[in-house]
């Protein structure tokens, strides 16, 4: 299960509106692909507009520098969040951020699933809305993407420690197998640009799979014996996903130098 790991739309399409260093103007259809991938094509709305395709949304920002920023959230935690957006940002779990010459938004998707459980299809709509400038609140709530390096080494030590507290002989065959294609998982390699270097490929990979081992853990309450073991293991868990949280927002944050 190579493909296991995953990154909110918001991360995909803050990666793909970086700059490339290369100075490449970035592939249209292939941003596109990746960051709809089994969505139907995602729409963007401002306001009372009607609706237009996401391409043509970006086209609209001109052709000059974009600085992006994609934010991961969650209740009680709307982080870096522009205040006219954090309600909205918190219910969908992410919030992106796009300053160009000509306009300064927070785009958050509104997701309707359809289908069944074995065929799910998901409509994907942008909400746009102007914000002020973000960039030094952003830049400076979400860390360096070398803390987010060592935050991460230390988040693993973490939910290592509160995996270990769980009766794991309790668990299905199917917990044990997720746990395993965790651990090997990586992003998926067509969903991320060509001009993504290591580093934030490395901080984001590491990111995602300890947000989901933490996911798959508070399914359970382990091996505590008590209700203050119980809370004490949901938050250590609690804060390794706020970590992970705030180091995929370093590692989806490109101001322009």
């Amino acid at each position: 299960m190579s493909d296991v790991l995953e990154l909110p739309r918001s991360v995909l399409l803050a990666l793909w509106l970086a700059p490339d260093p290369s100075g490449a103007r970035t592939d249209r259809t292939a941003l596109l692909r990746a960051v709809q991938g089994d969505d139907e094509p995602h729409e963007v709305i401002s306001g009372d507009d009607s609706p237009v395709p996401l391409g043509e949304a970006i086209d609209s920002w001109g052709a000059g520098p974009v600085d992006v920023a994609a934010l991961v959230l969650a209740p009680g935690d709307a982080g870096a969040a522009p205040a006219a957006v954090s309600a909205a940002a918190i219910d969908a779990g992410e919030c992106l951020l796009v300053r160009t010459p000509s306009t300064c938004v927070a785009l958050v998707p509104e997701v309707e699933q359809f289908g069944s459980a074995y065929e799910p299809g998901h409509l994907v709509t942008w909400h746009s809305t102007p914000v002020p400038d973000w960039r030094l609140a952003t830049v400076g709530r979400n860390g360096s993407l070398q803390d987010a390096d060592r935050d991460l080494r230390q988040g693993l030590i973490t939910v290592t420690e509160a995996l270990v507290r769980l009766d794991v002989a309790r668990w299905q065959d199917d917990d044990a197998d997720q746990i395993a294609a965790l651990r090997d998982g990586a992003l998926p390699r067509w969903r991320m640009p060509d001009h993504l270097d290591g580093r934030h490929a490395r901080v984001l990979g590491s990111a995602a799979r300890l947000r989901a081992i933490v996911a798959l853990a508070t399914r359970d309450d382990g091996g505590a014996v008590s209700l203050w073991q119980a809370d004490q293991r949901s938050a250590a868990l609690r804060d390794v996903d706020r970590m992970s949280r705030r180091a995929i927002a370093a590692a989806s944050t490109f101001p322009t130098p």
